[in-house]
């Protein structure tokens, strides 16, 4: 492990007309794993303790939606890596979204967000669920003349980015620095690879083998140390998609149906899985790709995405055994994260057990 760098910022606040308590800011050291790529960060949005706690209480509060319903935490729930277990989201007035909730594990490192890449920052990131009438929809506006009447946040606003009330400006940041704290790297794969060979057994190794083997190829796109190349593809779930994937950023026919590579991390946690939720369980994406992206696995189903002519080269019937399956299924559990699964400093500040 290794402390990153990080921009010193200190701010001072004190209250003179005021029962907020005084506020005094300071950099933090967030451990980064030493595995792990350097975490740049954007020269307005260094982290601070001020501006990842009011992150921390955005990301839990009610009034970022229409109806002080939901929060961020309603779709990205700590216990399930982030994610919600839903097919996909469930929004204000029990309408439903299009997409599965995606995990927010190392989500600091993503070079472009959403499942289309079309957001470039995560800044930028949080508006779209405030702007969408089927998650949380009031808009920003609304949102910052609700937050403005917390003196609290305020104060934390103040004492953090030097601003003496809650705007957008303010409310993108702290957002992005909290989030950009879901470093998750110590799983029992992790411990493993640092030379603690009793984390791992038989069954897993033969897992891992197989998982990193020519014979599967699952490591060409699920690579690197978070387990995802950050690209696009069309993996053949559909023979027509009624999402159309990165075709949504850039209008392109042959990127209709391609869809970034998940990351694998806490993946045993993160069900259901693709897209859209369409398949229930590991064993199932197993049998999916096994049989070179054709679903068995619903029943009722549309289409087996052999006749879409954008489907990947790489996806091609593997020749695996049901112990196969099974041992690779097991690998990936190794990739859970039982730290980060409960670190306090992830929870919901309004919860009275939690700091």
């Amino acid at each position: 492990m290794r402390w990153g760098c990080f921009i010193l910022l200190l701010s001072f606040f004190s209250c003179t007309e005021s029962n907020t308590p005084s506020l005094h800011d300071s950099e933090v050291k967030v451990r980064i794993p030493s595995a792990f790529p350097e975490l740049v960060y954007p020269a307005d949005n260094s982290p601070t303790k001020l501006r990842i706690e009011l992150g921390r209480r955005l990301f839990y509060d009610n009034r970022l939606s229409e109806d002080a319903s939901l929060n961020c935490g309603s779709c990205h729930v700590l216990s399930a890596a982030f994610t919600d277990g839903r097919a996909t989201t469930q929004g204000l007035h029990g309408s439903i979204g299009k997409r599965n909730a995606p995990t927010l594990a190392n989500v600091a490192w993503l070079k472009r967000l959403m499942m289309e890449g079309g957001v470039p920052t995560l800044e930028t990131q949080v508006l779209v669920p405030l702007h969408d009438s089927t998650e949380m929809a009031p808009g920003m506006m609304p949102i910052v003349d609700r937050l403005n009447e917390d003196e609290y946040l305020r104060a934390l606003s103040l004492a953090a980015y030097g601003r003496d009330s809650i705007d957008p400006f303010v409310v993108t940041r702290a957002l992005a620095c909290f989030q950009r704290t879901f470093i998750s790297g110590d799983s029992r794969y992790d411990r493993f690879l640092q030379g603690r060979k009793d984390q791992m057994n038989e069954r897993e190794l033969h897992g891992r083998d197989l998982f990193f083997s020519p014979k599967t190829q699952c490591s060409e796109c699920h690579s690197g140390v978070f387990f995802t190349d950050m690209n696009f593809y069309n993996i053949g779930l559909f023979d027509e998609y009624a999402d159309r994937g990165k075709a949504r950023a850039t209008d392109r026919d042959e990127d209709v149906g391609r869809f970034k590579t998940p990351t694998l991390r806490n993946i045993q946690l993160t069900a259901p899985y693709m897209h859209d939720g369409s398949i229930a369980t590991l064993e199932a994406v197993l049998d999916f790709y096994a049989a070179g992206g054709r679903n068995i696995t619903q029943g009722v189903y549309a289409g087996d995405g052999r006749n879409n002519p954008f489907k990947s080269e790489l996806i091609t019937r593997i020749d695996l055994n049901a112990q196969e399956k099974a041992d690779i299924v097991a690998f990936l559990k190794t990739l859970t994260d039982d730290e980060f699964l409960h670190n306090p400093k992830f929870a919901n500040p309004f919860l009275p057990t939690n700091p």
